[in-house]
């Protein structure tokens, strides 16, 4: 059996050690903070601008500014800063926060689209950063979606203890 990992390096085509290449130097330092609020602050723009309604319909519960501040936080803790997200919100717990969600191929494709547009138009992050970033990003979101499936699969799991025939009238 394949581990969540493994199905995100699969799904995602990106090797773990580009994954995490991230892990190599402090995106935090080299970028700074204000760096990583104006990347989540274009990509939340363009989520709830998105023209299709049901990836829109995933954020409905949640506020705008909300958001922001979650991945920011979530992106300086991961990449090297203090641990913001988890002084505010507790462990990451990514699998765990996502389970409301329908995080499918689809998502995870549109939502990669809006952080690569993200990206190319934060200038005040150097190509190689961008690279290492959107591997990380690419890797994290497929390994939602292995998680995502998981949880379908252990849903559609009769209970041993199920009547395998009718109940007796």
């Amino acid at each position: 059996m394949q581990s969540l990992q493994e199905k995100a390096s699969e799904w995602s085509g990106v090797d773990p050690n580009d994954a995490f290449a991230i892990d190599q130097i402090n995106l935090y330092q080299k970028l700074g903070l204000q760096t990583f609020i104006n990347l989540s602050t274009n990509f939340y723009n363009r989520v709830y601008d998105d023209e299709e309604e049901w990836f829109r319909s995933i954020f409905a519960n949640s506020k705008k500014e909300d958001a922001i501040q979650n991945q920011y936080e979530f992106f300086v803790q991961r990449m090297g800063g203090p641990p913001l997200y988890s002084q505010r919100r507790g462990h990451p717990a990514l699998i765990g926060r996502h389970r409301p969600f329908p995080v499918t191929h689809q998502a995870a494709e549109r939502w990669l689209h809006h952080m690569q547009q993200a990206l190319d138009n934060t200038t005040d992050i150097d190509s190689d950063s961008k690279i290492k970033m959107m591997n990380f990003f690419r890797h994290t979101a497929f390994f939602l979606v292995a998680g995502n499936e998981l949880k379908n699969q252990k849903q559609s799991i009769a209970c041993k203890h199920a009547a395998s025939k009718p109940a007796a009238v």
